[in-house]
């Protein structure tokens, strides 16, 4: 399902174009356009949902098959060597600004804050 307005959507259908790193049936992985990190990818489902708890509440596979496009990443990458961070917002709060689930793949550097 697809959200018209949406701009993660539209990169779906190739209306925007992206640096795309990963595509299968399913997910779609691509470059940040503000990258916060060395290596700062977007990993989205194709199937439009609006947030992590959307995803789990309609389509909770999404979020498995999300994580394996990004594991295959991470190691073709070779951030399962450095380490890495996986993010999803949720909410404006949080702040999300586009309401089509995605997670943040950081990595390619040493991370700051954040945990310990």
């Amino acid at each position: 399902m697809k959200n018209q307005d949406c701009i993660f959507c539209k990169i779906v259908s190739g209306t925007i174009p992206s640096t795309k790193i990963f595509e299968n049936e399913q997910v779609l992985g691509f470059k940040d356009l503000q990258p916060s990190a060395k290596n700062h990818y977007l990993f989205i489902h194709k199937h439009h949902t609006e947030n992590v708890n959307d995803m789990v509440s309609t389509g909770p596979t999404q979020i498995a098959e999300i994580y394996a496009a990004i594991r295959e990443v991470s190691i073709k990458e070779g951030l399962d060597q450095t380490g890495f961070r996986v993010v999803t917002n949720m909410g404006a709060h949080a702040g999300q600004t586009v309401f089509h689930t995605h997670f943040h793949l950081l990595g390619g550097e040493q991370l700051r804050g954040f945990g310990r």
